[in-house]
């Protein structure tokens, strides 16, 4: 077995010249890691908060990060946030009530239910009045008893005017989405607006995950693990970062009691050896070609210094499951012919229209996208599926111009919007549908290139919404201070 005496362990960090354990398996957010997109996933859950679009979900293997996710989360969210922290979610309905409030210092009345939730309803109101918001990360979800499950959706359904007054997200592993399969689970299971699954990390990713943490730790040297060590890690530990970080620590002790500052395959080997991992295999893929969660929403606004970034083309996100047959709309409802998610590669045609350039095309677009929202219903779906920063204007008319050579023109629809820190951004989406369940279908048959954004449903009202909040930020921010008589 191998092992260091407690009283060596100051020696084991003098040795490579560490100012901490830089393997820990407790999570310490200074040691998140932002690679294989983590740092996207982290930016996206940022963004579905701050925007207030309902329920959220991560899901991940034992030890694929979550619990690391859900504590950055917590620590990068704005002072205006109130967060509540569920680790332990196998409460009943009434005992997550009672949890909510008592993180929030509320004094809740009564002991039922429903008289629990008005009263939380009615606090929630207060502090939505004061400016602030509240979110509940539920850690462990899969955990949950399904009444528990069922007071989520209860809960995720408060609201005042066009306002949720609580934001949740839910971490779980994979058996929570086996939880919410049930046709009993498909009232909560529709209210999910945004689901990110935390992937393993691959191969090429595991090297870089192992000498970040050791810089983070103080490490100032070469890398001391062998490509054929962290080859050996990576598959011993099928990329799950708890499980490469006993391997890692394990292989560090190993060339230390060799008395070599470079971490070579046989130490790896040693470190399998006393790990035993084998047999406990992930059952749903060992080496996932991406992880979820790359909303181009996600990809933050005012933390990203303007860019626009392209998402990795490492893979697509999964695509809804079950989706319905697309529903029938009236005559003068758009319904957009969806294009395969894996078109073949072709020439470019000329734009659609008469638009000489993009920069003409982005013109009518967005003079169109303006009059379907002063014209359609507010319960009409689109699929939002990009954002850029408002001032990228000719990036933006590229992207529109590449994306309608795949697409109808005439279903892209682009427009502006500001984010709660006083962003200015441009959106685009797609397809104008009747219900949920259509704009489902047209969201799982996008091309792959735009699937990778992870595009996300949005309703024309929430969008006009949003745009009367954002002119009304502008005309405040415009508005003279008092004027004195002299």
């Amino acid at each position: 077995m191998i092992a260091i005496a407690k009283r060596d362990s100051a020696v084991y960090l003098d040795h490579y010249g560490l100012a901490e354990p830089p393997f820990r398996i407790t999570p310490h957010t200074e040691f998140f890691y932002r690679g294989a997109n983590r740092g996207a996933t982290l930016e996206a859950l940022q963004y579905a908060i701050l925007h207030g679009e309902g329920l959220v979900k991560v899901t991940g293997e034992v030890g694929a990060g979550k619990t690391m996710l859900c504590r950055v989360l917590m620590e990068g969210l704005p002072a205006d946030i109130d967060t509540v922290y569920l680790a332990n979610p196998s409460m009943s309905k009434e005992e997550i009530l009672l949890a909510i409030a008592e993180d929030l210092k509320l004094d809740l009345p009564g002991a039922r239910s429903s008289v629990l939730i008005r009263a939380l309803q009615d606090a929630l109101i207060e502090r939505y009045a004061a400016g602030r918001q509240v979110v509940v990360l539920i850690d462990e979800a899969h955990a949950m008893p399904e009444e528990s499950l069922e007071e989520v959706r209860l809960l995720s359904n408060l609201e005042h005017g066009h306002h949720k007054l609580l934001q949740i997200v839910l971490f779980g592993q994979p058996e929570l989405d086996e939880k919410l399969a049930p046709q009993a689970m498909r009232q909560l299971r529709e209210r999910i607006t945004h689901s990110f699954e935390l992937a393993p990390l691959r191969q090429a990713d595991v090297g870089e995950y192992l000498i970040f943490r050791l810089r983070t730790a103080g490490y100032k040297g070469p890398d001391p693990f062998t490509r054929h060590a962290v080859r050996r890690i990576a598959a011993e530990s099928e990329g799950l970062t708890r499980r490469i970080n006993i391997l890692a620590d394990k292989s560090l002790i190993a060339s230390f009691a060799a008395d070599r500052h470079q971490v070579n395959d046989t130490d790896a080997r040693a470190a399998c050896r006393d790990s035993a991992f084998r047999g406990r295999r992930l059952r749903r893929h060992a080496w996932p070609l991406a992880g979820a969660g790359l909303l181009a929403l996600g990809i933050l606004l005012g933390t990203l210094g303007g860019h626009w970034l392209t998402p990795p083309a490492s893979g697509l996100a999964k695509a809804p499951s079950g989706l319905a047959s697309p529903v029938r709309t009236s005559a003068n409802t758009h319904q957009p012919v969806v294009t395969p998610s894996a078109p073949t590669a072709k020439t470019p045609a000329a734009l659609p229209g008469t638009e000489s350039t993009p920069t003409d095309l982005l013109s009518r677009r967005l003079s169109q996208s303006q009059a379907m929202l002063d014209s359609e219903a507010d319960g009409r779906y689109t699929v939002q599926f990009s954002i850029t920063p408002r001032q990228a204007r000719q990036e933006l008319a590229k992207m529109l111009a590449s994306t309608a050579r795949q697409l109808s023109a005439e279903q892209l629809y682009v427009y502006p919007l500001t984010s709660r820190q006083g962003v200015p951004y441009m959106a685009l989406s797609y397809g104008l549908f009747m219900d949920r369940a259509a704009a489902l279908q047209a969201q799982a048959g996008l091309p792959a290139n735009l699937q990778r954004n992870q595009p996300i449903l949005r309703t024309v009202g929430s969008i006009k919404q949003e745009l009367r909040e954002n002119a009304e930020q502008i005309a405040k921010r415009a508005s003279p201070g008092p004027q004195g008589d002299g």
